[in-house]
């Protein structure tokens, strides 16, 4: 793992459709498989940054929130894609049960709404999103942790 990059991207989202924009953006520079964590408060937009993401990358069947079931699996442009909403967790041992060993996969796409909650049962991040509020809209900023999030974020930079 490498230290974070220097500069961190950044955007205003006046509505949910530039969220939507934006996952999408990070859809089209996506080129192999990440673990994205989503940080923010309640209603920050986490769920809906991770719908637009999947459905950006071609997930054809109705995207769930994974707020009661806690994991939802997809495959998105023939890769596994994995949706997880850990909001509900108390402890990070509770995640045993799910059987997250499949989070493993380099070749996965790894969503993780409220990663703190799942510290130490979760694959490290490459990228971690942080969806804040701004008004009526919200702020979103894109820190990358590894080389394959410095890869992402520099793609994303030149749009």
């Amino acid at each position: 793992m490498t230290e974070p990059a220097d500069i961190d991207l950044a955007w205003t989202l006046p509505d949910e459709a530039a969220t939507a924009a934006l996952a999408a953006r990070v859809a089209s520079a996506l080129d192999g498989g990440m673990v994205l964590y989503l940080h923010g408060p309640l209603g920050a937009g986490k769920t809906s940054f991770a719908r637009a993401l999947l459905t950006a990358l071609g997930v054809g069947e109705r995207v769930k929130s994974p707020t009661y079931s806690l994991v939802e699996g997809y495959t998105a442009r023939d890769r596994p894609a994995w949706h997880l909403d850990l909001y509900r967790i108390a402890d990070p041992g509770e995640l045993e049960w799910l059987g997250l060993d499949a989070l493993a996969d380099p070749a996965a796409l790894v969503l993780v709404e409220w990663p703190e909650r799942g510290a130490g049962a979760l694959p490290a991040a490459d990228l971690e999103l942080q969806l804040d509020y701004a008004g009526q809209g919200r702020q979103a900023s894109l820190r990358a942790f590894t080389v394959r999030g410095e890869r992402l974020q520099a793609r994303l930079a030149k749009y």
